[in-house]
């Protein structure tokens, strides 16, 4: 088996996210799309330099009833307890693996180097669909499936909001792989249990 691999395409950047698509050829094509956050090494920078400032502060109000020394290393300890909560929380990327015959496989990478993934196998997915979410201070697009004997919506990106012309390339890739699972359940006489 010759697995041919072809090079990224179709990127899309903005000031937060990057978007990727890929193509894995072998005996079916496996689309990778993934939205990775764009680091802004300055914001960063000027966070940590927040959080120290902070740290101090609260340390220095608390020096008053402790010992110096004490108070310094409290306040050490507590700066890199929470500089390093704060890093490894810290969402890297969101991939959507469409696989047209098995399914999506849904991963959430952090900065940590923790991978969360759920797989929704594709005689599970009813559709794709793109709606738009209004709270009482933003709005924004979210890319979710339709999946059979779920009382909720599957959110494709759990953690991350990218923009409009991010999400449709990948909706494409989903609806194209459950149109091709619907019509080759049609072609194998099995059509009537993917609407039951």
């Amino acid at each position: 088996m010759d697995v041919h691999y072809q090079l990224p395409r179709a990127a899309i950047s903005t000031k937060k996210y990057s978007y990727v698509c890929e193509d894995r050829q072998g005996f079916q094509i496996i689309t990778r799309h993934h939205v990775v956050v764009r680091r802004k090494k300055m914001l960063e920078f000027l966070l940590w330099c927040a959080v120290f400032g902070l740290m101090a502060c609260i340390c220095t109000l608390l020096s008053s009833t402790v010992e110096q020394g004490a108070s310094f290393i409290g306040m050490c300890i507590l700066c890199i307890l929470v500089a390093t909560a704060i890093h490894r929380n810290g969402i890297q990327q969101e991939s959507v693996v469409v696989m047209p015959t098995l399914g999506v496989q849904l991963e959430t990478y952090y900065r940590s180097g923790k991978v969360f993934r759920r797989f929704v196998p594709m005689g599970n997915i009813l559709a794709a669909v793109i709606n738009e979410a209004v709270t009482p201070f933003t709005c924004y697009w979210y890319l979710a499936l339709i999946v059979r004997d779920e009382r909720k919506l599957v959110l494709v990106f759990q953690e991350l909001r990218p923009p409009l012309d991010m999400l449709v390339p990948i909706w494409k890739s989903l609806c194209s792989a459950i149109a091709n699972k619907m019509l080759q359940q049609s072609n194998d006489g099995d059509w009537s249990s993917s609407f039951a």
